[in-house]
């Protein structure tokens, strides 16, 4: 079991920045891809970025490329993400995720354990 407990969220101002941890419990994260999604209110859940085990390899979302960076240190058993140029469109509150799959997942059926969320606000 991995326990992931997200932290950073709060109210920013559009153009600001955030930067979100996720850390890790139960056992190492450099065992798992991570990923980060969000959900804004009466939508799903989508994909924002995820990173693998060492940290070599990265995906965004269309929307958030250029402006997010997602990364890793697994001696902290931590995860980030970074927000730049933030919108009020980024509005969510945004989960991290852990997945035992080689391949990076882009969907949330690809991740097996996920943290309880931390709320982002962007306001005009």
């Amino acid at each position: 079991q991995v326990q992931l407990v997200e932290s950073g969220g709060g109210l920013v101002q559009a153009g600001g920045s955030l930067r979100l941890s996720c850390a890790a419990s139960g056992r190492t994260l450099s065992n798992y891809n991570m990923g980060w999604f969000r959900q804004a209110p009466g939508k799903e859940r989508d994909f924002v970025a995820t990173i693998s085990r060492g940290g070599g390899r990265t995906a965004y979302a269309d929307s958030v490329k250029g402006r997010f960076t997602i990364s890793r240190d697994n001696a902290k058993n931590t995860v980030y993400l970074r927000m730049n140029s933030l919108k009020p469109e980024d509005t969510a509150v945004y989960y991290c995720a852990a997945s035992g799959d080689f391949a990076l997942g882009l969907t949330l059926a690809a991740y097996n354990y996920w943290g309880q969320g931390t709320q982002v606000t962007v306001s005009q």
